[in-house]
């Protein structure tokens, strides 16, 4: 899967059922060694779009659970 199959997904935590982002409005973590993807830095934005500075959630790959055609749910 390339990264602009993800992009413009919502990421949804199955657990409290809460929108963390959407996929390319994020920051990501890549092994130099291998090239994946470890995990997602998610920035949190006030309600004018205005970035909070210090205030960002780190998503691992292992807490995907399912990659759909419109979201991403974790379990974190």
């Amino acid at each position: 899967m390339r990264y602009r199959d993800l992009s413009n997904k919502e990421i949804v935590n199955v657990k409290s059922g809460s929108r963390l982002g959407v996929l390319g409005q994020t920051d990501l973590e890549i092994n130099e060694q291998t090239g994946h993807i470890e995990s997602f830095i998610v920035s949190n934005y006030s309600w004018f779009g205005m970035k909070r500075e210090g205030n960002s959630s780190r998503i691992h790959w292992d807490q995907i659970k399912k990659i759909g055609d419109d979201m991403v749910i974790i379990e974190s």
